[in-house]
């Protein structure tokens, strides 16, 4: 090597940021494709800890939690209500799971994602409207219902 080397131009200096930015991206598209893909399982912790966290958090202060308060203190037994609670969450959090893992199957992870979105805001309009006619007193002349 010698000490006078000539100076790379612009031109090429940027030619070979632009290649190198090129692969890059071309990795991290693939890494992103692995992790996205249904077979890609990632680790049983991350996985069990953002399930528990997500499911946790949604359900605090739900109907279903009133109603396990409700029976609890109806009933005098709230062993025997967390066990029946805990059952019915176990329940239809597998109902959820198996249907999921079906959708899987039959779309790719974005349709599905959109589908969930879509589903989730037709069902708080629904709900949003179904909370104002409660709010609205009833008129023989709209026709809300």
């Amino acid at each position: 090597m010698s000490s006078e080397s000539e100076p790379k131009s612009e031109r090429e200096l940027a030619g070979e940021l632009e290649g190198q930015l090129e692969r890059d991206a071309g990795l991290a598209s693939a890494e992103l494709e692995e992790l996205a893909s249904p077979n890609h399982a990632g680790s049983w912790g991350a996985a069990f800890a953002s399930t528990f966290t997500t499911v946790f958090l949604a359900e605090l202060g739900d109907k279903t939690q009133l109603a396990a308060l409700l029976l609890s203190a109806q009933s005098g037994r709230p062993g025997v209500v967390f066990i029946g609670a805990s059952l019915a969450l176990i329940c239809s959090s597998l109902v959820g799971v198996l249907l999921g893992r079906w959708l899987a199957r039959l779309m790719p992870p974005q349709q599905l994602e959109r589908l969930a979105g879509i589903l989730m805001v037709a069902l708080g309009l629904w709900l949003g409207r179904q909370a104002v006619l409660g709010l609205v007193p009833a008129s023989p002349d709209l026709p809300l219902n």
